[in-house]
């Protein structure tokens, strides 16, 4: 479904938690975490909506048309979300496009709110007018970063003569600046939630890793942002995205060769995750996948 570049008459005030995943990088695994934050959040009973910024390589959209279509070929009743496709403005003004596409997002946002608890918006791996937008409406931001320092550089400036000198780099900046502009227009703070997925455990890498580590700890007590433990670079994630599912889809039977012990340590990490972030509504609750 295509949403329409324009306001609505009556604006309504807007009901669902937004949650957004963003960093302004690829490869970080953003619309990984989107999808099965979405699924798990089905899978909590929450009605649930989802949104992606990333009008050109559309891979959460991608995933969700996977899941629709396994649901219709086998007669599935796994949840799916509810969508809005966003689509890019065609106009050359800048002013103009940036406005059109500033419109669409408000009523996306408006019409989602009107049936969902939860609104999962997943950002491009750049900077853009949508994602700086998205990031200003957030309720929790969710930042998935990898652990190395080529990641936490979006994040953070090392003095490479001081390296308990952290400063705040280009995202964190971004970041401050739609926080003002939360405070300001809806009086309510972004929780910001840094996940720090893993990579290979190799003795060569966890001196580094210990580094970054203590960075993060540093930036994150002079910038606010809580740190959790992310997702590690498992295949496992991806290799069900042909069929739009997840690995918390996987013990109802719908994936082929049942439950393995990476799939339930798999869960396991997206049940960390899910505690931590500590959704309103669902914290304390018992967890359903």
């Amino acid at each position: 479904m295509s949403v329409a570049y324009a306001v609505d008459a009556e604006p309504r005030p807007r009901r669902a938690h937004v949650i957004v995943v963003g960093n302004q990088k690829g490869g970080a695994g953003k619309s990984t975490v989107a999808m099965h934050l979405v699924v798990a959040l089905m899978r909590m009973g929450q009605r649930t909506g989802a949104l992606d910024l990333d009008v050109r390589q559309r891979s959460l959209m991608r995933y969700i048309e996977n899941r629709g279509r396994w649901i219709a070929a086998r007669g599935s009743t796994i949840p799916a979300p509810q969508v809005l496709d966003m689509q890019e403005s065609a106009q050359r003004s800048l002013d103009v496009a940036e406005a059109e596409e500033g419109a669409a997002f408000g009523v996306a946002l408006r019409r989602l709110s009107e049936t969902c608890d939860f609104i999962v918006v997943d950002c491009p791996g750049g900077d853009s007018f949508l994602a700086r937008l998205a990031h200003a409406h957030a309720d929790t931001l969710i930042t998935p970063l990898n652990d190395s320092f080529v990641d936490f550089d979006l994040l953070g400036d090392i003095d490479p003569n001081n390296p308990e000198i952290v400063r705040p780099s280009i995202y964190s900046e971004m970041v401050w600046e739609s926080r003002k502009r939360k405070a300001l227009s809806a009086k309510t703070p972004i929780d910001w939630v840094v996940l720090r997925n893993r990579t290979s455990a190799s003795r060569i890498e966890a001196k580094n890793k210990q580094r970054v580590g203590d960075a993060l700890k540093t930036l994150s007590q002079r910038i606010g942002f809580r740190l959790a433990p992310g997702l590690s670079e498992r295949v496992i994630y991806r290799e069900l995205f042909p069929q739009g599912l997840t690995m918390l889809d996987v013990d109802g039977g719908n994936a082929d060769g049942g439950l393995k012990m990476a799939h339930i340590a798999a869960r396991q990490e997206l049940r960390d995750l899910f505690v931590t972030l500590k959704l309103p509504g669902l914290d304390g609750e018992p967890l359903k996948f």
